[in-house]
């Protein structure tokens, strides 16, 4: 399964660096997504990183969001554009309008924390 963490984060101490460790660990690939970390050279946990799930090469299987939700809101249409199937809107990322926005395009949404929904634990990252 491909993943994209939106919100991928160089601290290892925020919840976006925490999953891009817990999905590599559970076997997934992992696409890091964070617009001010994009670029050429830039990586996090060594992963090139991209500004946008439009700029991944190949399909995505599922996009989990660890931004706040207006963020979260403004990116929902590059989700459904890129054709993922799979939204997991994690703790502290849901607002009613980005779900509802959500819905209104036809993305199977699910709110829960993804790095616990793949059987990890946050406390381990």
């Amino acid at each position: 399964m491909t993943v994209a963490v939106i919100g991928a984060s160089e601290d290892r101490a925020k919840f976006g660096n925490k999953a891009v460790r817990a999905f590599r660990q559970a076997g997934h690939d992992v696409v890091a997504i964070n617009p001010r970390c994009a670029g050429a050279e830039e990586r996090i946990e060594g992963l090139p990183t991209y500004a946008s799930v439009a700029d991944v090469p190949g399909p995505v299987d599922v996009a989990t969001l660890y931004v706040h939700p207006a963020v979260g809101e403004r990116v929902l249409a590059e989700i459904a554009a890129k054709g993922i199937p799979e939204l997991w809107v994690n703790p502290g990322a849901e607002s009613d309008t980005l779900l509802r926005r959500a819905k209104s395009l036809g993305l199977d949404t699910r709110q829960q924390c993804s790095i616990l929904a793949i059987d990890e634990s946050p406390a381990l990252y």
